[in-house]
């Protein structure tokens, strides 16, 4: 008979390696970042792509893994904006990501992902592919980049999403316009209208540093990859749900049967494998670095 003190120090001393370990992973994937904006907090933003509703609920979900890694990882999201579908889901929605080396995890993530499964949506339950893409970018220092007032066009409208009276009545909305470069950024998330300006000029800011970087170096890889339409062919992930169930990274060869685990957030395996990756070839992965792909 097993005493019951016993069984509690060998609960405590399996739960206490299990945290060990989980710290010396976070330690080694730490390691590999060495990038010269891997500690700047970053902006995500996730857009539905081709697949129609499926692709818009598809991006919904992805919002979802993300804020759920967050979680279980320490960091900070704040939703800047989120634009909802017509029936379902989400055409589009940006984040702000604090944490411990917040861009240098994320930049793994920049892509389009491909989702396979029954679809809800589809009466005949047929198997439906559904594509979203993933935008990583570095928030940068406000005299890294020159906003110019006369530059922009601001627009003010009523917020479409839930929140109550106000933001029904109260155009506390902002849409920012940069003319010279055609780049648009909106939030209305926030009651305050001030709230979502200041918010908006964060977005636009990053974007305007991604594209001062890209003309600089004349190659757009250099900050966020080369810019793909999320469909057939493009993607960098695929998560299969039927007829198998799989999550392979089509760049380091990385494939898992957990879907619903790294559904639920649970990302780090491949985080460390595109870092590890970056670190052997001395450049970003491509699904062309492998020599066979099978998902």
């Amino acid at each position: 008979m097993v005493d019951a003190n016993s069984a509690s120090d060998v609960a405590e001393l399996e739960a206490s390696s299990k945290r060990l370990e989980q710290a010396l992973d976070a330690l080694e994937t730490t390691s590999l970042l060495s990038g010269e904006m891997d500690s700047t907090q970053c902006m995500v933003t996730v857009h539905a792509g081709a697949g129609g509703t499926d692709s818009q609920d598809w991006a919904e979900m992805m919002l979802r893994m993300y804020l759920r890694w967050a979680e279980h990882n320490g960091y900070q999201a704040e939703l800047a904006d989120k634009s909802e579908g017509e029936e379902a889901g989400i055409h589009s929605a940006t984040f702000f990501l604090t944490g411990p080396q917040p861009y240098g995890m994320m930049r793994s993530e920049r892509g389009t992902h491909r989702l396979v499964r029954i679809s809800p949506f589809d009466q005949a339950k047929r198997r439906h592919t559904a594509f979203a893409k993933v935008d990583v970018l570095p928030e940068i220092e406000d005299a890294d980049v020159e906003v110019r007032t006369e530059d922009l066009k601001i627009d003010t409208f009523r917020s479409s999403g839930a929140g109550g009276q106000h933001v029904n009545k109260t155009e506390s909305a902002i849409r920012i316009t940069h003319v010279p470069t055609g780049i648009v950024v909106g939030c209305q998330t926030e009651r305050s209208q001030q709230s979502n300006r200041l918010t908006a000029m964060r977005m636009l800011k990053a974007k305007l540093y991604e594209l001062q970087q890209a003309e600089r170096l004349q190659k757009i890889a250099n900050i966020r990859g080369e810019n793909r339409e999320a469909a057939w062919g493009n993607q960098i992930r695929s998560y299969v749900l039927q007829p198998y169930t799989q999550v392979k990274d089509r760049r380091t060869g990385l494939a898992v049967t957990d879907v619903y685990a790294v559904l639920d957030g649970d990302l780090n395996k491949f985080i460390r494998a595109y870092l590890e990756a970056c670190a052997r070839l001395g450049r970003e992965p491509e699904p062309a670095d492998l020599l066979a792909d099978s998902d």
